[in-house]
């Protein structure tokens, strides 16, 4: 298969810089995940790869060969799109073997390729139908099809499951996941779905304006957030990230207080801390870091997500799913201390708490 790899690749379209100065090795099979939300450059990103884009500046090669100047057609990629660029008046067969038939493959080798790829999809029995008569689910399995039979180089996918509903994506992402294990493609996925990023990649490059601000895996992205932004960005419900002061390692902010940040000082800082870090305790229990009224409940099976108002912002925290609050109730609250982050709000990069000597 093929690696990928961005040698200070810069992207201009007139002074607008939509993606800045990147560095990035993509590993052969492996699968990453640009994330980012809209206009941060994770598109035209992947666009450079596939010839549709130019790079104003840097070099982009598959394996160890230099692609800038290769036009798409021999770039060896195939591309799933957000819409699924199906043709109407074709069948699923015609649709899928289309790449086939613009590449002169013999008949008998056309029929075979089509035939084991519509089984990996599940839609062998269906390759006589029209897009029109297939739902949704279906017709992006065509499109994922139809570029899996190339059996190309390298997989670009760009937001392929927008257009399906909650259970479609929760279906296609185990399938897309488990083919791309078995077909041991490098696949380069974008999407602006952090639950997607989470689950489908090996590794994730959070990009924001133009930059990857933060590449690892979804585990290290997730429990070790380098930025504000991807502190904010990662996580459902997100991070909570609540601005004030931290004082010889003590941050204070609208009746919060919470030590042990050590000796760290920050005039502007914000501390990030996650819903599952934050625990309910009674309001005249001993250490807890403050006391504040429910705004509002919400069961979610699992767990319960309760809010609570602190000054002009609100609070989450997971609770048990019997937790039973009423609104306006004041409850005391609890931060875990060893899962809680500090972050400079100027430079909006995390600082890192200095031990006690």
């Amino acid at each position: 298969m093929a690696s990928v790899k961005f040698d200070n690749v810069t992207k201009k379209f007139g002074d607008f810089v939509a993606v800045a100065d990147v560095n990035l090795e993509i590993r052969d099979k492996e699968f990453l995940v640009l994330l980012g939300p809209s206009g941060c450059g994770k598109t035209t990103t992947m666009r450079m790869v596939a010839g549709l884009e130019e790079p104003t500046s840097g070099d982009i090669y598959i394996d160890s060969d230099r692609i800038n100047d290769v036009l798409p057609k021999y770039r060896d990629v195939a591309m799933v799109f957000q819409s699924y660029a199906l043709y109407p008046h074709l069948t699923v067969e015609d649709n899928i073997g289309y790449p086939l038939k613009i590449r002169k493959v013999p008949p008998d080798e056309y029929k075979r390729r089509i035939l084991e790829v519509a089984r990996r999809v599940e839609l062998d029995t269906m390759l006589k139908r029209l897009p029109k008569e297939l739902s949704g689910g279906q017709r992006q399995r065509v499109a994922l099809a139809r570029a899996i039979v190339r059996t190309p180089r390298v997989f670009l996918m760009d937001e392929p499951l927008s257009n399906l509903d909650a259970k479609l994506r929760t279906q296609m992402r185990a399938e897309l996941k488990h083919l791309q294990h078995e077909l041991q493609v490098t696949t380069i996925y974008v999407t602006h779905d952090q639950i997607e990023a989470m689950t489908l990649a090996h590794r994730v490059a959070v990009m924001n304006r133009g930059v990857i601000e933060q590449l690892g895996t979804p585990r290290e992205i997730y429990n070790d957030p380098r930025t504000l932004f991807v502190a904010g960005f990662i996580g459902s419900p997100s991070m909570n990230l609540i601005p004030g002061e931290a004082k010889d390692g003590v941050f204070a902010s609208a009746g919060l207080r919470v030590e042990g940040a050590g000796h760290v000082n920050v005039r502007l800082a914000v501390l990030g801390v996650r819903p599952e870090d934050v625990h309910v305790a009674g309001p005249e229990d001993k250490d807890i870091n403050l006391v504040a009224p429910i705004y509002s409940v919400e069961l979610t099976g699992e767990n319960t997500l309760v809010n609570l108002q602190l000054g002009g912002q609100l609070l989450t925290l997971r609770a048990d799913k019997n937790f039973a609050g009423a609104i306006d109730q004041r409850v005391g609250v609890r931060i875990a201390e060893d899962r809680m982050f500090l972050f400079d709000a100027e430079t909006e990069q995390r600082v890192d708490f200095q031990p006690d000597s």
